[in-house]
């Protein structure tokens, strides 16, 4: 038999069959294995229903009653957008850079893949094959590390399904939105939402064109051309970018050689943390509020006044409402990782302005004064005794030691006491707080414990009257250096403050009006356990005279003070102050009439806003509702409201309280400040000066302002300096000089408005005195 011949068409149609056969082999095995991928045959491979809700961490937002962020909680700085909600140079900046066919392909680029190809083999690569499809379908399913050629393959082909998949369930914009989400960016900041706030403070909506390139160039290398870290690096990135966007007609020549010499600036960089921002001891007891396991009521509650079954105090839905609020499938909410939305009552504008408030009054005026006034003095600044001054100080530095994180991290390691002792007494590099900004320096810890007593602390809370909700909180001056919170945490001596409680009873009773006289001279209680007690006025403004109740309030007379307390005794006081919001532990003792139970600036603040809420105590609402990723309402809060007194009794204490800036302690926010418009106020000041305090109450907003040191010997020594009018009422002003004058706020600056029906009292003092001439006073010192 003889051979073909090669080349003979029998040989050429016998090669054919087997290329086609081989074809065929190839185009079946590429179309099994990529229906086994795809089927998750062969390892996992995401399901509709995942592409659709990908697991990421994602941060939960705290948003103002204005819309503002406030900042959020997360393991990740992670939040979502929309597309609408990206800047067009965004997404010509990425398109450009990443993926110039994006619009024309279907999730893999075939075109560019024969690129990548044909670059691998004659040694010509210009850039990857990689589709943002392809990019989002690595960042929503990582890869694993420390995998073999063959696995990297194998993965890769993985991705492309997932590439496919996603481009026939969502739409382009869907897909450039969902990348733009799950990029990290570096500076802990994960998606376009956070790195816009991080490096411009704007919203992705609001990027400029050399921003945009700025942000897309570091995706390459967030470290590497990090702005920060590596500015020049990031320029020339950004160069790139904007050539490329040049390049694919997104720019003109001329846009691109006026944007590229433009300098960075990054001025507005902030890498947000926990411990910096707006508002930050507010975040953290709202944190703190929202992952309670349980309320510490022992803390706070005096149950000789509440039963177990009547703390309505803790009613508060957000208390615990992780705890309390399982998810639909009956785990519990993340609040670092599920993306909730938490809607709050504070003003992002009234916030800022009682920052700026605190910061300006207390670095400014109050803290150079306190250091003036301590210079020089050896046992600066804890006011003790001499013989006493250097073991008390002792106690308070190593009370203070053992709180401090330093310590607690060294006893969980397991060192000895001298150990720890030897380590607080080593100098050792630091940043300490100056009013100035953070200071580098070198002390040892011990030292930096005393360098921090130096310095004294503010609380503000500020409440609309109407609704009960909380409009700023400022728990400190400064929450990455001092993180006790004075506002709902301390519990200090309110003063005089607490007087109102007492004066309440008499307007209460209709026994009494605010032009009701009143002799000014010694009162003494008898006590049960024995012993009379007597106290002092503070000044002798018109001792033994005939004094009207609106006086004695103005000037604070402990004498009429007692004479009220003795009228109506100490568990009389307590009842009105439950029914006004105060729980925390009030001794029934006469001398409560001058302010010496420990209260938190909350439940002052709270107490004092029933006046102006017409006599309803409303609970202080710091959250109106929660939402979850999906913009689903998880829950929505109301304020606990009861009533504690009739409108005419608070109406009344308002017209005594104005009193008290008309032409008492507080007539400074006349004469310096120049509030004109009524206001009801009362300051506080106790014992030997430790804590001084501003209520002042308008129609729409009522503020409270506490200034101390840290420790209770902390503190002025003169009554000058360390009067609340001085320490505390300046911040109130400052705070509201700085609301009146925005008129986007709209706040009133009228009077109080009446009660509905008559008033049964005169509270014209002119008018009143002659009605007594008619008929004599039916109450005289001889009475009682």
């Amino acid at each position: 038999m003889s051979k073909k011949p090669k080349g003979s068409t029998a040989d050429v149609n016998s090669w054919k069959k087997r290329f086609w056969k081989a074809y065929l082999v190839v185009f079946v095995f590429i179309v099994l294995l990529f229906t086994a991928i795809s089927s998750g045959l062969l390892g996992f491979m995401p399901s509709f229903e995942e592409l659709e809700n990908p697991k990421s961490n994602l941060a939960s937002e705290i948003i103002s009653a204005d819309q503002e962020l406030l900042g959020k909680y997360y393991i990740e700085n992670r939040s979502n957008i929309n597309y609408k909600d990206l800047s067009p140079n965004l997404v010509n900046a990425i398109i450009a850079t990443e993926d110039a066919r994006f619009e024309k392909h279907s999730g893999v680029d075939v075109k560019a893949l024969f690129r990548v190809t044909f670059g691998l083999l004659t040694g010509s690569n210009k850039g990857g094959g990689s589709t943002l499809s392809q990019q989002l379908a690595k960042n929503l399913f990582p890869r694993k590390a420390n995998r073999n050629f063959f696995e990297t393959v194998f993965i890769k082909l993985k991705e492309w399904v997932t590439a496919i998949k996603l481009e026939r369930n969502y739409t382009k914009e869907e897909i450039l939105a969902m990348y733009f989400n799950t990029v990290d960016f570096g500076s802990n900041s994960f998606g376009i939402k956070s790195a816009a706030k991080t490096f411009f403070n704007k919203l992705p909506s609001e990027l400029t064109i050399e921003e945009s390139a700025m942000l897309v160039g570091m995706l390459k290398a967030p470290t590497f051309f990090s702005p920060v870290r590596n500015p020049e690096r990031a320029i020339k990135r950004r160069e790139v970018v904007l050539h490329q966007m040049e390049r694919y007609g997104y720019i003109s020549e001329h846009a691109y050689d006026s944007i590229r010499v433009i300098p960075l600036d990054m001025s507005k960089y902030r890498q947000q943390d926990h411990t910096s921002g707006t508002a930050t001891y507010f975040r953290e007891y709202l944190r703190m509020a929202m992952s309670a396991k349980k309320p510490h009521r022992k803390n706070y509650i005096d149950k000789q006044a509440y039963t177990e079954d009547s703390l309505q105090w803790v009613s508060n839905p957000i208390y615990g409402w992780i705890e309390k609020n399982p998810k639909p499938d009956g785990s519990k909410y993340n609040l670092y990782k599920d993306g909730l939305r938490i809607y709050t009552t504070i003003n992002s504008r009234m916030q800022r302005y009682a920052e700026e408030a605190v910061a300006e009054h207390m670095g400014g005026d109050i803290q150079p004064a306190f250091f003036r006034h301590w210079k020089g003095r050896e046992e600066a600044p804890f006011d003790f005794p001499k013989s006493q001054v250097k073991a008390e100080a002792h106690k308070l530095l190593n009370a203070s030691m053992k709180r401090s994180e330093r310590y607690r991290k060294m006893k969980a390691a397991g060192l000895p006491e001298d150990s720890i002792r030897l380590a607080f007494h080593t100098k050792t590099p630091m940043k300490v707080f100056t009013w100035q900004g953070e200071r580098d320096t070198i002390m040892t810890p011990w030292d930096s414990i005393r360098y921090c007593k130096f310095f004294l602390q503010a609380g503000l809370l500020s409440v609309e009257p109407q609704t009960g909700f909380v409009r700023a909180y400022v728990g400190g001056i400064n929450y990455s250096h001092f993180q006790f919170d004075h506002v709902k945490m301390a519990r200090r001596q309110v003063g005089s403050t607490f007087k109102p409680f007492v004066y309440t009873l008499a307007m209460q009773e209709g026994d009494f009006s605010p032009c009701t006289k009143v002799a000014n001279i010694q009162y003494s209680i008898d006590l049960p356990e024995g012993g009379r007690w007597e106290p002092r006025n503070s000044n002798d403004y018109k001792k033994g005279e005939m004094v009207t109740l609106k006086e004695a309030l103005a000037n604070s007379i402990n004498w009429i003070s007692a004479f009220l307390i003795k009228r109506y005794s100490p568990m009389a006081v307590i009842k009105i102050a439950r029914k006004m919001g105060v729980v925390s532990p009030i001794d029934p003792v006469p001398s409560i009439s001058l302010g010496t139970p420990d209260l938190t600036l909350y439940e002052m603040t709270g107490a004092m806003n029933t006046f102006a809420a017409k006599g309803v105590y409303i609970e202080p609402l710091f959250v109106t509702r929660i939402e979850d990723k999906n913009g689903n309402v998880l829950a929505r809060f109301m304020p606990r409201q009861e009533e504690a007194m009739s409108e005419e009794t608070a109406f009344l204490m308002l017209e005594l309280m104005k009193g008290v800036v008309e032409s008492g302690t507080g007539v400074r926010l006349r004469y310096k400040y120049g509030i004109a418009n009524p206001v009801a106020g009362k300051t506080g000041t106790t014992q030997n000066n430790s804590d001084g305090w501003f209520m002042g109450l308008t129609p729409d907003l009522v503020t409270g302002v506490w200034v101390g040191g840290e420790d209770r010997s902390i503190r002025f020594r003169t009554i000058t300096l360390g009067q609340g009018a001085n320490m505390a009422l300046p911040i109130w002003a400052l705070y509201m000089k700085r609301i009146y004058a925005d008129p986007k706020l709209k706040l009133s600056q009228g009077d109080f408005e009446g009660p509905s029906g008559p008033l049964s009292v005169e509270i014209d003092c002119k008018k009143y005195e002659e009605l007594q001439k008619q008929q004599k006073s039916k109450y005289s010192p001889g009475d009682f």
